[in-house]
């Protein structure tokens, strides 16, 4: 009998593969026709509005043809580049070349791009010089502190903010916790209500940084725990790394780790985000890391005009909050997400081994959770981590995604971040 469903099961999915593959062939298709168009179009209103701003230039062209070799250029992967598109190609020598002298007619600023939104909670702390990035800090109160107080660092994944954490795991902690951890919720640079500069690459180099300056440094941190999710897990392997003394615990949920025989920027890009469209979230990720303009134009619509979209929300539902997801979702710039997808979640792939076998050296504990139902980062990616790291715990929670493996179990996962904390304090008094 369970022969005969899987038998079937497979028929199904050759069936359905083959039903997509002409439909994937004409979408994509169309999408590469219609993201060089839009190349051409941006490239217009760009010089237009803007003059030639080299850190804005696009990709479209082979490595250094379209701008010149920043101070990063050894730090770009090699995905920004190598998307082909015959397209493309066509519309670079026919068009937009016509461009590249124009006069610049509209300064505009620095930190915004015409097609960025410029309300105050996305620029605030641009304008007014303050690099530092936005932490949500929660201190222990004054005089309750039962044991030597520890700090713990929150690192959120793509398209997310420090909100993830605020909204799932602090209101779950126990009162504990509360009186002798110091939690810091961390928006990544480009995200949420951290500064988004335009002249930043965001590779794995600049996160760091930041995260140094505004945490580490900021609040004199001589030791902390790590929790991270999604591409949040890479930066903290990063962090740890070059922290390997001062970190007692790592905590991954869902990293997207893929090992470096695997490992270079286009194979992660095509296992990541494959040119499919079903199932549908599979489908948006690859439009938006393949296709630079038409990524662009979607954060044009989306991420620019937020507050029209939270107001809307607010007239259909007036008596509930907005799921903060909707908010993060929108709390970015096209330039910031952009590179942060292919900087360090593709460019950072050829990097992760060697992190790990400076944290292995360490002895640092590294607890892995990863949903069986995750299709953004499938659980093997886990399962390989643990085959470099081979003191790694990997928990795996059945029918949960990428998503889920937080939100609707959060008590639980609070419960089994303090019980990792806890754990290792009690190692350390031993």
């Amino acid at each position: 009998m369970a022969s005969s469903i899987q038998s079937a099961n497979l028929l199904i999915k050759f069936l359905t593969t083959l039903l997509l593959a002409p439909l994937n062939f004409i979408v994509f298709f169309f999408l590469d026709f219609l993201d060089a168009i839009l190349c051409v179009i941006y490239r217009y209103l760009d010089q237009f509005l803007e003059g030639k701003v080299t850190a804005s230039a696009c990709y479209c062209g082979s490595r250094g043809d379209e701008r010149e070799n920043p101070d990063a250029e050894n730090e770009l992967s090699e995905t920004l580049y190598g998307r082909r598109n015959v397209f493309r190609r066509i519309a670079l020598i026919g068009f937009s070349r016509r461009c590249e002298d124009s006069e610049k007619m509209s300064g505009g600023s620095m930190w915004n791009r015409w097609s960025d939104c410029g309300c105050s909670s996305c620029v605030d702390g641009m304008e007014n010089g303050n690099q530092k990035l936005y932490v949500d800090v929660r201190q222990p109160p004054q005089g309750r502190r039962e044991k030597p107080e520890e700090n713990v660092i929150f690192l959120h994944g793509f398209l997310s903010s420090s909100s993830l954490w605020t909204e799932t795991v602090f209101p779950n902690l126990s009162e504990t916790t509360k009186q002798n951890y110091r939690l810091f919720a961390v928006d990544l640079l480009g995200f949420g209500r951290s500064p988004k500069p335009r002249d930043s690459f965001y590779t794995m180099k600049d996160h760091l940084e930041k995260i140094e300056e505004s945490v580490i440094h900021q609040f004199g941190l001589k030791s902390f725990h790590l929790v991270a999710h999604s591409m949040g897990c890479l930066i903290a392997l990063a962090l740890a790394a070059k922290y390997s003394k001062s970190v007692k615990t790592i905590t991954l949920v869902a990293p997207p780790y893929f090992p470096s025989k695997d490992g270079a920027a286009m194979t992660v890009l095509e296992n990541l985000a494959a040119k499919r469209v079903w199932p549908p979230l599979l489908f948006g990720s690859s439009v938006m890391s393949w296709y630079e303009h038409v990524g662009r134009c979607a954060c044009f619509f989306i991420c620019r005009n937020h507050r029209i979209w939270e107001w809307i929300l607010r007239r259909i539902n007036p008596k509930r909050n907005i799921d903060f997801r909707v908010i993060d979702l929108t709390k970015h710039t096209h330039h910031s997400a952009w590179h942060s997808m292919h900087n360090v979640i593709c460019g950072g792939a050829k990097l992760m081994d060697g992190y790990l076998d400076e944290l292995t050296k360490a002895g640092i504990k590294i607890d892995i959770y990863h949903g069986n139902r995750d299709v953004v980062a499938p659980i093997e990616c886990s399962y390989n981590l643990k085959k470099k790291a081979v003191d790694a715990t990997v928990n795996m929670v059945i029918n949960a995604n990428h998503q889920t493996i937080i939100l609707g179990r959060e008590r639980e996962f609070t419960e089994d971040l303090e019980s990792i904390w806890s754990n290792t304090a009690d190692l350390e008094r031993a």
